[in-house]
């Protein structure tokens, strides 16, 4: 018949740690692994119950430096009573080799205490503890407020068969906590909305589609909440909000600054110089606007209301900035270079005229 230190795997390897590991990286694997195989996540599933309780039961132990030393010495058999400086729960050591199980309590928010039959110890440390039960049971505490734990899981077979005691008056129907998630969306998406499915993947592999508006205006970096969309409460606490994060792409030609959006457009030479009509292209379809003789290159116009809508107000709209480019003409011919040179002389006979006026 083999024992119980035959049976049970190595506390080190139940964590993913080595020996030489120091108390943080210690409570960095656990927190990682009670998150994962916690019963609230893994609902109906007694493999990863069985698992929640190995991952505690080695916390318990290499989280403790009295009993991180003898493990290291002795194994198993420290606290399973077949060694010879087997652990008491009640602080000593039982020179009969026989582990003295028991439920230790509460004090100041703490959890001490060691199992014996069927039941056993889950940490829930007062101080830097608190963000570990934070993160694995959301806000089944509420935030910003102390509650006070009284009772105890027991475990039986496999998986979770109860707990007695309770969380405070008002636990029993908290409200789960928000969830976060990121989405892509395109540049017109951004400025016109769009309703959108996105498929979210759960912890336990599930999937799941939510049909998603993305309102007019949204900009980079901005959410978008889905009330009861997020983490279940607990008892009839209602289920918090999906925050869904986005992430807005570019359109050639086209740069936002918050409501107003910025273009580039090429003018000829001759427009840039007598003036005439320009079509610029907006958002919203193509504009016909004036230039006036004499425009130089890196010139400004401003279109009012063709930027991009308010979320707060869809009847207010961002402008359009449009930079003017001059484009030079190329492969003239000698009529055209003629032409340019009578102008460039009329233009000297000008200034010079001008300045001897004065």
């Amino acid at each position: 018949m083999r024992t119980m230190s035959q049976q049970k795997r190595d506390y080190y390897e139940v964590l993913g740690i080595d020996k030489t590991a120091d108390p943080a990286t210690i409570k960095k694997a656990y927190r990682k692994l009670a998150k994962k195989y916690h019963p609230d996540s893994n609902v109906g599933n007694a493999a990863a119950a069985e698992k929640f309780k190995e991952v505690n039961e080695a916390y318990d132990i290499l989280s403790n430096p009295e009993k991180k030393k003898l493990y290291d010495q002795f194994g198993h058999a420290a606290f399973d009573g077949t060694g010879a400086g087997a652990y008491d729960a009640n602080g000593g050591f039982n020179t009969n080799g026989n582990f003295n199980g028991g439920f230790g309590g509460f004090s100041d928010g703490a959890f001490h205490g060691f199992g014996g039959s069927g039941t056993h110890t889950y940490h829930f440390e007062g101080g830097e503890g608190d963000d570990i039960f934070g993160d694995i049971f959301g806000n089944m505490f509420g935030k910003g407020k102390k509650s006070r734990f009284s009772g105890s899981f027991h475990q039986g077979g496999s998986g979770f068969n109860s707990y007695s005691g309770g969380f405070g008056a008002d636990a029993a129907n908290e409200k789960g906590s928000d969830a976060q998630a990121e989405i892509n969306i395109s540049f017109d998406d951004a400025a016109f909305g769009a309703d959108r499915v996105i498929t979210l993947s759960g912890a336990d592999g599930s999937r799941q589609n939510l049909q998603v508006h993305i309102p007019a205006g949204i900009g980079e970096g901005q959410s978008i909440r889905l009330k009861g969309k997020g983490n279940p409460g607990l008892g009839s606490g209602e289920a918090g909000d999906l925050l869904i994060k986005v992430h807005v792409g570019t359109r050639q030609g086209y740069e936002r600054k918050g409501m107003d959006v910025y273009t580039n457009i090429e003018v000829p030479f001759t427009t840039a110089v007598l003036g005439g009509e320009i079509i610029v292209p907006t958002l919203y379809g193509n504009v016909s606007c004036k230039l006036k003789a004499g425009t130089r290159c890196g010139s400004k116009i401003r279109l009012a209301g063709r930027g991009i809508v308010s979320m707060k107000d869809p009847k207010t709209k961002g402008d359009q900035y449009v930079t003017i480019q001059i484009t030079v003409p190329q492969n003239l011919t000698e009529e055209a270079k003629q032409k340019l040179q009578e102008f460039a002389a009329a233009c000297k006979k000008d200034s010079f005229n001008s300045r001897h006026a004065a």
